[in-house]
């Protein structure tokens, strides 16, 4: 059997080494003491090592021969402005209380997902396997090609147009897209766009809040 040796490293999660190599860091929380945070996804089931998964009905196979090739930055905050809570993680399983918030009247039977969200201390939640089809970005086009669901992977950054997102959640972002390009080689740093990128006027995240050049350095960096 290997040898196998997993150091806690605070809040980053535990250091991982096999027959005394280094494999990374299988992240709990996004790591605050200058060390990498890396991400393993299994290819056979689409899920990323090491994270909370939420599992929701809220998705569906993909169309026959699609394949990830879009990867699609949102901004999501509930109720609207406001952050912390479980009213995403509800609301993507379908479990959110319509008497809870005046504005969950509207939504609660909506049928929405992303295959991750990023809360706001850059904690990643998966909710849907990257081979299946979230429902994230609905009526949608990109370089002529509608419904981007079909063929892109959705994740979502607790926050809005107007508040900035926290460095963790960058970090986490920037660790996440990594990992997916290295699993899924029809996916690259070239092919990363908002929310607003392929629903113009109908969508705005996430938002000029979002630092494009601040995920550009940190894919630059990896």
């Amino acid at each position: 059997m290997p040898y196998v040796l997993q150091i806690p490293l605070g809040e980053c999660g535990v250091g991982l080494w096999v027959h005394g190599r280094h494999f990374g860091i299988i992240a709990t929380e996004p790591c605050r003491s200058g060390l990498k945070i890396t991400y393993s996804i299994d290819p056979a089931t689409g899920l990323v090592a090491g994270i909370r998964q939420v599992l929701t009905s809220h998705c569906d196979a993909r169309p026959a021969r699609a394949v990830p090739e879009l990867i699609v930055v949102h901004g999501i905050s509930l109720p609207p402005g406001e952050f912390g809570g479980p009213w995403i993680e509800q609301f993507f399983t379908g479990d959110l209380p319509p008497e809870a918030h005046p504005y969950f009247k509207e939504i609660a039977g909506l049928r929405v997902s992303a295959h991750v969200l990023i809360q706001r201390r850059g904690t990643p939640v998966q909710f849907v396997p990257f081979g299946q089809r979230a429902w994230h970005a609905g009526l949608s086009s990109w370089r002529g090609r509608n419904a981007c669901n079909d063929f892109s992977v959705g994740i979502e950054l607790e926050g809005t147009d107007t508040d900035p997102y926290e460095a963790p959640q960058y970090e986490t972002l920037a660790a996440l897209i990594e990992a997916l390009c290295q699993t899924y080689t029809t996916l690259s740093y070239q092919a990363i766009v908002g929310h607003s990128d392929i629903a113009p006027g109908r969508k705005s995240d996430p938002g000029k809040s979002f630092s494009w050049p601040k995920l550009r350095a940190l894919l630059a960096a990896v």
